[in-house]
């Protein structure tokens, strides 16, 4: 049996932090591991305790609930359930990459939904087997040591439970999402488990351009470069996308667009 999943409870509201507890009572395989006021509290909890989950509240004393997503480090950030009266926050909570939204008053049913959500992301990121299926399927996208290209020509990324290889000459650009890197091919968006370091070490520098700390885009999608005075670009993709370079890869830009210094 695994270990359970454990909990962290955020909300300024003392009665929504004892129905949490007793909803939580009810799954056999969640740990309370703390209940926290406000986002100070929140912030030092989850420094402390590491939780496998965070349900969070957004309006709240102190740092709001994205407000304490924004403070903590990209590097294995827990999963989260905002929970709130709130209607307003659901797109914006779902762009922070939350597991669910419940919206209070919620039954006990659409909770047992949300937690069933939880253990579906643990067993998608933590299992063993994923883990090494991924680490196989990562593997066929390398060429073999007798060919003398070294650039990968597709890369693998997660759709749900399955995983779906896609061709780098579909790809539009790459962007940093915490331990992960989501590629843009048109209007879908894909994430793959790697650093966006080890992915430029991959793709030819003849096709691919990292142009920013956070990004890295297709030479050939870029249709229109509007140059700004801090020693930045902006790039105009073909779909419309706008790009915008670090001042720290101006050379880089340069030289592979060949513009003038």
């Amino acid at each position: 049996m695994s270990a359970p999943l454990r909990v962290l409870i955020v909300d300024d509201e003392r009665l929504a932090r004892e129905r949490l507890k007793d909803l939580l009572a009810e799954a056999g395989d969640m740990q309370l591991v703390g209940e926290c006021r406000n986002g100070n509290e929140a912030i030092a909890a989850i420094d402390a305790e590491r939780p496998d989950l965070v349900l969070l509240d957004v309006q709240m004393p102190g740092p709001d609930g994205f407000g304490v997503l924004r403070a903590l480090p990209p590097e294995s950030p827990p999963a989260v359930i905002f929970v709130t009266a709130h209607r307003d926050f659901a797109v914006q909570a779902f762009e922070a990459n939350a597991l669910d939204y419940l919206l209070k008053p919620f039954d006990r049913e659409r909770f047992r939904q949300s937690l069933a959500r939880a253990r579906d992301r643990r067993r998608a990121v933590a299992s063993p087997l994923d883990t090494e299926l991924l680490a196989r399927l990562e593997a066929l996208t390398r060429r073999p040591p007798h060919e003398p290209e070294r650039y990968v020509t597709r890369l693998v990324a997660r759709v749900g439970w399955r995983m779906r290889f896609l061709q780098v000459e579909d790809i539009d650009y790459l962007t940093a999402e915490g331990n992960y890197v989501s590629v843009q091919v048109g209007k879908q968006s894909h994430l793959t488990r790697e650093t966006l370091s080890a992915l430029e070490a991959k793709l030819d520098p003849k096709q691919f351009l990292r142009a920013h700390r956070s990004f890295i885009v297709r030479l050939d999608r870029i249709e229109e470069v509007e140059p700004l005075p801090p020693g930045e670009y902006v790039f105009v993709l073909r779909d419309g996308t706008r790009l915008t370079s670090g001042r720290s890869y101006r050379a880089q830009v340069q030289r592979a667009l060949e513009l003038p210094t």
